[in-house]
């Protein structure tokens, strides 16, 4: 599976992945998200975890530590690469949406 086949990511997949950007645990990224997002975007737990699963599943994320009960996962390489071409699917979207600036009633 190449990057682009996981492409369009849903929000919720690209700002968890977004966040482990740096190692993080569940509730750590859905606290992260809340914050970057100035709450618009409210993850709940089942979201969350399904989505980890899903994401160590696909060698998109990778457990780093444990912490207790708490498991701890960061982006991988692969995670990075996925994120870098969302973001310029993101952009072009929003490139040709420009047209709208000139758009008459």
């Amino acid at each position: 599976m190449t990057t682009t086949d996981e492409l369009p990511m849903s929000e919720s997949a690209f700002y968890i992945l977004l966040a482990l950007l740096h190692p993080l645990h569940g509730y750590g990224v859905i606290q992260h998200v809340a914050a970057i997002t100035a709450d618009r975007v409210q993850l709940g737990a089942g979201t969350v975890y399904g989505t980890l699963k899903k994401l160590q599943r696909e060698g998109l994320i990778a457990l780093v530590a444990t912490d207790g009960d708490r498991k701890v996962y960061q982006a991988t390489a692969a995670g990075r690469a996925l994120l870098t071409a969302e973001r310029a699917r993101l952009q072009e979207l929003v490139r040709n949406a420009e047209v709208l600036d000139n758009a008459q009633d």
